[in-house]
């Protein structure tokens, strides 16, 4: 909860900066005589709307996981190889300092495992049976590791703030280009209204969004290395090194839906650098070599 509170002051803070900035220039002032727009009313706006959105989706994200994959949660373990499941996350919740995650399984050819949740003591680990088949002991052990250090520093939480905040800049701009494009036209069509407007805003938001996408992408590749290393600390480095081996042969079709693959294990393959969100496999067994 901590982590969300910094977060949301730190975008609040930059959203005042930017209010205090266009009032002490004059900025929206200008523009306001100029083309009757409120820059400091849109920006509150599109922040409403921006972080709103992320906060929303990250209340749902652990019922939205659920759903997507069928994942089934382990009240009770009824095998020896649950009670070893849930053993090995207990161990590692508490090396991490963070309170027991929700243990799920889901049925899915692919290896793959992932985490989510809203807060860092109560969030959902789920692993695939295809990984769960595929892999031993030690490497599932490391792979745990990496989802709980992705639950132990807050991954979940700041990629959605990240997402928010690019989100509100994103609508902001958007609309503030072409509201400056179309200044001192008051008559006809008017700022905000008609079939045109509407569609070039959103023309522009697509192109920006797909910027912002590059954004959180290079975000989500970073933070993969920093889980890695989490899963060696917890898990071995060995059962780490071997695990992300193991991934690199994994042939299953991928299951996890696309708006979970960068909480996965494994990322989707076949596009551009800028848009992964894993780096190749090989880059990460060789940062984990290099930090030995």
């Amino acid at each position: 909860m901590l982590r969300v509170i910094l977060f949301l002051g730190t975008n609040l803070a930059i959203m005042l900066v930017l209010g205090i900035v266009v009032s002490l220039f004059g900025i929206d002032r200008w523009a306001y005589s100029h083309t009757g727009m409120n820059l400091q009313g849109m920006l509150v706006l599109c922040a409403v709307f921006g972080m709103g959105g992320a906060f929303i989706s990250l209340a749902m994200s652990k019922w939205l996981a659920k759903m997507s994959v069928g994942a089934k949660v382990i009240d009770q373990p009824r095998s020896p190889d649950e009670q070893w499941l849930f053993a090995t996350v207990r161990h590692h919740a508490e090396a991490a300092g963070i309170g027991m995650p929700e243990i799920a399984i889901y049925d899915a050819p692919d290896m793959n495992a992932f985490a989510t949740g809203m807060s860092k003591n109560h969030a959902l680990v789920a692993v695939s049976t295809g990984l769960l088949r595929s892999m031993n002991r030690d490497e599932v052990s490391a792979v745990l590791g990496h989802e709980v250090t992705h639950v132990a520093n807050g991954d979940m939480v700041t990629l959605a703030l990240i997402q928010g905040v690019l989100n509100t800049f994103v609508m902001f701009l958007a609309r503030g280009v072409i509201d400056g494009a179309i200044s001192g036209n008051r008559d006809g069509e008017s700022r905000g209204g008609g079939i045109a407007y509407f569609l070039i805003v959103m023309l522009l938001q697509t192109v920006l969004g797909v910027l912002a996408t590059i954004v959180v992408a290079w975000f989500s590749r970073w933070r993969e290395f920093r889980a890695d290393a989490g899963g060696a600390s917890l898990g071995g480095r060995n059962g780490m090194i071997s695990a992300l081996q193991t991934l690199s042969g994994n042939r299953g079709e991928a299951e996890l839906p696309k708006a979970f693959q960068a909480f996965g294990i494994s990322g989707a393959s076949g596009v551009s650098r800028l848009f992964m969100s894993h780096p190749p496999i090989e880059e990460r067994i060789a940062a984990l070599r290099n930090a030995a």
